[in-house]
């Protein structure tokens, strides 16, 4: 069986950012309030686009963190922040596809899976462990339903 998890590295890496970020907008708010080094502007620009960005980065930590191991035929998703398991067979993909972008001189993959209950995910090779071999898996026993692209 294959189970792709989350990397540590990936989201402890997101996590100091979003830990710096925050710090920024609690300096911000912290200056506003004491000191007003900065012109009223500053503030109602610089405020809401750090919160904005945190909120961002944080919703898409949360829903990147998912488990999925597949064997025996089986996929299953588990998703603990929301606390759903599902469980699909490989009959049950509607459709599935690689996406590649070189992008700075690194391969970035992601796989999007689609089943027949109109369910989806997405997993990619920086995020997850495992990624080429659950791919090797779906190209084996479902490459029928892998979409081509040109």
């Amino acid at each position: 069986m294959i189970h792709c998890k989350p990397k540590k590295a990936t989201y402890f890496s997101l996590s100091i950012v979003l830990l710096i970020l925050l710090g920024g907008l609690v300096y911000l708010l912290n200056d506003f309030a004491n000191t007003r080094n900065y012109g009223l502007i500053f503030y109602l620009i610089s405020a809401p686009l750090v919160t904005v960005v945190s909120l961002m980065l944080l919703v898409k930590m949360m829903v990147g963190y998912k488990f999925i191991s597949v064997g025996k035929e089986k996929i299953t998703t588990r998703l603990p922040l929301r606390g759903i398991t599902k469980t699909y067979d490989l009959k049950q993909i509607l459709a599935w596809e690689e996406e590649k972008v070189i992008a700075n001189k690194k391969e970035f993959k992601q796989t999007t899976i689609v089943f027949d209950d109109k369910a989806s995910f997405t997993m990619s090779n920086h995020e997850h462990v495992n990624y080429e071999d659950f791919v090797v898996y779906l190209g084996k026993k479902a490459p029928s339903k892998r979409v081509k692209t040109n």
